[in-house]
């Protein structure tokens, strides 16, 4: 395929095509393939995408994919000069965004009033779990082509959080006792610590060690130790092994628990934590589509790197610059 480079400073990318009346499929196929995109018609048989080389990439094949079904195509940046401006387009972007979100919402809402029922059976509550993961699946492909932060993603999230806390309550009373009122105590003084966790880091106990450091104790000290047969010292904090104070509980890996217990809201590093979890409970609970990528690097700092310390400075990087790609989608266009 035969590509294209961008040329001006025109915020918006058209794609414009004809496509035979026949077969009624291949009309339907085109156009459920450009809403997957996150296009949005602009007049018949027009269609826009956000100027970027990703929208680039996408158009190209969309424009060959029509050709070879029979139809033509052609794609072109552009400027609104009349008619329309950018800020209405970039209306009819949330607007088609927002319609998608409400779907979400909707059904998480039903989801939230059938776990509330009075009688819910643990199968029941199993298939709830179920629908759970993919609403979190299709909440993640909208976000991916929401270019333009459509305010409805805030109230699909909110009602999918709350059929989460939901199903957690109803699963199992929680801890008791000295250890368990030690977790929910977030007032302690963390700053400086040192944070113990077992040799041979991998994905959750990297990622937690950044989290750690970047977000919870910004002078915070590792110590890699056996998985067995360890006696914490005074004032150690343990994370991802065996009786630590803070690790794996229920289905959510070490680095989600860490995110609940230090109320970490924000939305990068809870897609990080859905990339975390996929990887180490192997259960295809998210499915990001960056999973398989952030998979395979971590696999290569681990072949490459032996030495814990080494493995913790790259995974840092990684994870440093993971987290700014998720702030940087949000950013508008030029021109917008």
């Amino acid at each position: 395929m035969k590509g294209f480079e961008k040329t001006t400073d025109a915020p918006w990318l058209m794609l414009i095509h004809q496509i035979p009346p026949k077969p009624d499929y291949f009309r339907v196929k085109v156009r459920r393939r450009l809403q997957t995109l996150g296009a949005v018609p602009i007049k018949n048989s027009v269609y826009a995408l956000p100027n970027t080389e990703q929208a680039q990439e996408d158009f190209q094949w969309m424009l060959e994919e029509i050709k070879v079904g029979g139809g033509d195509a052609m794609v072109c940046e552009a400027h609104f000069v009349e008619g329309l401006t950018d800020q209405q387009v970039q209306e009819s972007f949330r607007a088609a965004r927002n319609e998608d979100y409400k779907e979400v919402a909707e059904e998480a809402r039903k989801l939230l009033d059938a776990l509330t029922a009075k009688s819910q059976g643990s199968g029941n509550r199993a298939e709830i779990a179920g629908q759970i993961v993919r609403l979190k699946r299709r909440l993640a492909e909208i976000a991916l082509i929401d270019f333009f932060d459509a305010p409805g993603r805030k109230e699909a999230e909110s009602m999918l959080s709350q059929v989460e806390k939901a199903i957690r309550t109803t699963r199992s009373a929680p801890e008791k006792g000295a250890k368990g009122e030690a977790r929910q105590n977030r007032s302690q003084d963390l700053r400086g610590r040192m944070w113990v966790t077992r040799k041979g880091i991998f994905v959750d106990r990297m990622a937690s060690a950044w989290l750690i450091r970047r977000f919870i104790d910004p002078e915070a000290q590792f110590k890699f130790v056996p998985s067995r047969g360890y006696h914490p010292q005074p004032g150690e904090l343990r994370f991802d092994m065996f009786d630590a104070e803070y690790t794996h509980e229920g289905d959510r890996c070490t680095f989600e628990v860490l995110l609940e217990r230090f109320e970490l809201n924000d939305a990068a590093l809870r897609s990080i934590g859905e990339i975390v979890h996929d990887i180490d409970l192997k259960d295809a609970k998210f499915c990001r589509p960056e999973t398989a990528g952030v998979s395979q690097l971590i696999a290569g700092i681990a072949s490459n790197h032996k030495e814990d310390e080494e493995r913790l400075e790259r995974g840092c990087a990684l994870f440093d610059d993971l987290r700014e790609g998720f702030r940087r989608r949000k950013e508008p266009v030029a021109g917008g």
